[in-house]
């Protein structure tokens, strides 16, 4: 075809990229090849080191096996089950546990929340502070319960010595069955609450200005604000947080396992202690795993209660 004595093309069909439909949705070959391979090693990994693992513990909770003889299990069905809710030092371990989270998850939050609002705002050495309050999170478990535990050692201990030189009483800390977990709980807090502070700070750091300029000039006060400006505005990060220092908490062995041994009188040992005490120091394979999966239910049901009570139509 011609119009003013040129040539005009055809215009060309546009050719339509390979897709297939997944339940109803298109997706195009190319991209999912090359999202799968990003995501490939991870869930190999991921299969190899955690679902294959829970499985075979799940399969071992209904057997009789021990530790040195895995080759010769026998299906005992319900049984460990049965044992687990006559355990009295198992149900000891799981109110300690859920002490432990009732008392450190309000601590550590109110610490990290605090001091990323203090950080927020200019002030005099905010990047040392910054610096000084992550640091804890950066060494090692062992070695701060080893600290604490040197300071909070009734005889020659530090923090002893001190309440000696005010001519207070001398303290049994970690060898008196009423302070010892507490004194975990303000270990693991102070331990914890730098890495929580952070994600608070970044998450502060994206509010727009704007609406804290329109709320001043509304005449609200600090409290006004925090409430209905600041805590809605990080409503998402706040219930990542609250999930993660949960399930952080439910897990808490490695402070009692080095500075108590879980006592005395059994005040310290948790839930992720008694599981281990009973899979490797009593080799009883099949009874750790039925407790194991038993403990995992409680966690996964308070972690999806919470995130079904923070979620995107609901309030704080």
């Amino acid at each position: 075809m011609e119009s003013n004595g040129k040539a005009v093309s055809p215009k060309k069909k546009k050719v339509r990229r390979a897709h297939f439909k997944l339940f109803g949705k298109s997706y195009g070959v190319n991209d999912t090849v090359v999202g799968v391979s990003f995501f490939l090693p991870a869930l190999i990994l991921g299969s190899i080191f955690v679902i294959a693992p829970m499985l075979i513990s799940l399969g071992y909770a209904f057997t009789d096996a021990k530790l040195l003889s895995l080759n010769n299990v026998h299906w005992a069905g319900f049984r460990q089950f049965a044992l687990l809710f006559k355990d009295k030092i198992m149900w000891k371990a799981f109110g300690n546990s859920m002490e432990f989270v009732v008392k450190v998850v309000p601590l550590q939050l109110c610490a990290s929340l605090g001091l990323a609002l203090i950080l927020n705002t200019k002030i005099r050495g905010n990047t040392f502070f910054r610096w000084a309050f992550f640091v804890p999170v950066m060494l090692s478990l062992a070695v701060t319960s080893m600290l604490w535990m040197n300071l909070f050692n009734e005889q020659d201990g530090l923090i002893n010595s001190i309440f000696e030189f005010f001519g207070l009483q001398r303290q049994k800390f970690l060898k008196d069955p009423d302070q010892a977990l507490d004194i975990i709980v303000f270990i693991s807090a102070w331990q914890g609450a730098g890495y929580q502070m952070l994600i608070f700070l970044s998450a502060l750091k994206n509010i727009p200005r704007d609406i804290y300029e329109a709320a001043d000039l509304d005449g609200a006060n600090k409290l006004q604000v925090f409430w209905h400006i600041t805590l809605p505005s990080i409503k998402e990060t706040f219930s990542f947080v609250l999930v993660t220092m949960l399930i952080g908490a439910f897990r808490l062995i490695t402070q009692p396992m080095i500075m108590t041994q879980g006592g005395p009188i059994n005040s310290t040992i948790t839930m992720s202690y008694y599981i281990y005490k009973q899979g490797v120091d009593f080799r009883d394979v099949g009874y750790s795993s039925a407790i194991a999966f038993f403990y995992t239910i409680v966690m996964a049901t308070v972690a999806l209660t919470i995130r079904r009570l923070f979620g995107k139509d609901n309030t704080l």
